[in-house]
C-alpha cells in the first residue's frame, strides 16, 4: 500500500509540473521517418518529454513516408506526425503526391492540419563513396542514383536539387532510383548506387553508415550557384530554406574518412523545412502541454545527437523557419500561447 501512495504521489506531481497539461494524460498516436535524422529524434524526443510531463502517452510508428503520414492526421487517423512544409502546400493545391486527392479534397484536408514548433532535415547535398570518382553536381549525368522515397516530398526536392545545380533531369540525364526510408541503410553499404542525393545533417548518421563501405566524399552546391538569382527563388517555395553550415560546425574531423568539397568550406544547400503537425481539433490544453514540454526539454533535445545542435531549433523566424509566404500551415493556437509564455515571438502570419 506504501508504495502504490508514493507511486500515486509521483503521478499526481508530475501531472502538476507539466506546463499547460491536459487535465487527464492522453494518448497519442505519432508517426515519423526512419532513424538517422532530426524527424525521427525530435519525435521520439517529445515522445519522452510529454510522458515525463504527464501531458500525454505517445505511441510512435517510424519509418513511415511522411506524405501517408500528413493525410492522416489531415484526415483525423494519428494524432501526430512529422511534416516537411512543402506536403502543407502541395496538399492544399492537390499536386504532387497528393494529385489523386484534387484541388478541392486537398484543400479541405489542408485546412485541418496545425503546426507545434519548427525545426529541419537538414540541407539537400550531393554524397558520393571516394571509389566513384565524382566530385561535382554535373558527373551525376548517365548515373544511377538515390533520390528519396517513391511519394515523399524528399523526392522532389532532391529533384530540384540536382537540376538548379547542373540541370540534369531525372530520367533524361540520370537515371534516379527511390526506395521507402528503411531501405535506404542497405543502399548506402551494397554498391548499387553511384551517388546519393537527401538531407544531410550535421554531422549526418548516414554518412557514418556509408562508411562501412568506404571513405565519403560531401559535395557542395557551388557558392556562385546558391547564391544566383536563379538558385536564391527557391527559397520563396514553401519549405525550402537556405542553409550554410562551415566545415568546422559540421563534425567531422579531418581524418574522419569524410571529405567536403567546397571552394570555401561551408557547406551550402537547400534545407528542409520541417514541423509535427497535429489536426486543427487537437485540444488547446494537449497541444499547449505538447510544446510546453518540447520547450521545456530544448536543452536535453541538442544533446540527443550531435546534429541536432543544427537544425534549427526554437528558430521561429519564417526566413529561417518556412513559416508564412506561400506555407499555409499555421500554428496550433495551443502552441502560440506555449511559445509565448515561455518568452518566445511567434510572428503574426504563423498564428491563426
Amino acid at each position: 500500500m506504501t508504495q502504490m501512495l508514493k507511486n500515486l504521489s509521483a503521478l499526481c506531481l508530475a501531472g502538476a509540473l507539466a506546463a499547460g497539461s491536459a487535465n487527464a494524460q492522453a494518448n497519442l498516436t505519432a508517426e515519423t521517418a526512419s532513424p538517422g535524422n532530426s524527424p525521427h529524434a525530435t519525435v521520439l524526443h517529445l515522445a519522452e518529454a510529454a510522458g515525463a510531463a504527464g501531458v500525454a502517452n505517445l505511441q510512435v510508428q517510424e519509418g513511415q513516408t511522411l506524405t501517408n503520414s500528413v493525410q492522416n492526421v489531415a484526415q483525423g487517423r494519428t494524432d501526430i506526425s512529422a511534416m516537411p512544409l512543402i506536403l502543407g502546400f502541395l496538399m492544399q493545391k492537390g499536386r504532387g503526391p497528393y494529385s489523386s486527392l484534387g484541388k478541392e479534397k486537398g484543400a479541405e484536408l489542408a485546412a485541418n492540419l496545425r503546426a507545434l514548433y519548427p525545426y529541419n532535415a537538414g540541407a539537400y547535398g550531393l554524397v558520393v563513396l571516394e571509389s566513384e570518382g565524382i566530385t561535382s553536381w554535373d558527373q551525376l549525368a548517365g548515373k544511377n542514383v538515390w533520390n528519396g522515397p517513391p511519394r515523399g516530398a524528399a523526392l522532389v526536392n532532391a529533384r530540384q536539387a540536382i537540376f538548379l545545380a547542373a540541370g540534369l533531369k531525372d530520367g533524361e540525364d540520370y537515371t534516379g532510383h527511390q526506395d521507402n526510408w528503411g531501405q535506404l541503410s542497405q543502399r548506402l553499404v551494397d554498391g548499387s548506387m553511384d551517388a546519393f542525393v537527401f538531407p544531410l545533417t550535421f554531422p549526418s548518421a548516414r554518412v557514418t553508415t556509408m562508411q562501412a563501405a568506404g571513405n565519403v566524399v560531401m559535395v557542395s552546391t557551388p557558392k556562385d550557384i546558391f547564391e544566383s538569382e536563379a538558385y536564391q527563388k527557391v527559397f520563396n517555395a514553401p519549405g525550402n530554406v537556405p542553409l550554410e553550415v562551415s566545415w568546422n560546425e559540421m563534425g567531422y574531423g579531418e581524418d574522419s574518412g569524410v571529405r567536403l568539397i567546397s571552394e570555401d568550406k561551408v557547406y551550402r544547400g537547400i534545407g528542409t523545412a520541417f514541423t509535427e503537425v497535429v489536426n486543427k481539433d487537437m485540444p488547446f490544453e494537449t497541444a499547449k502541454g505538447l510544446v510546453a514540454a518540447h520547450i521545456a526539454t530544448l536543452d536535453a533535445l541538442r544533446e540527443k545527437t550531435p546534429f541536432m545542435k543544427n537544425v534549427g531549433l526554437a528558430e521561429l523566424d519564417p526566413a529561417k523557419s518556412g513559416f508564412c509566404g506561400m506555407n499555409p500551415v499555421k500554428y496550433h493556437p495551443g502552441a502560440v500561447a506555449a511559445w509565448e509564455e515561455a518568452g518566445y515571438t511567434v510572428p503574426d502570419c504563423a498564428k491563426e
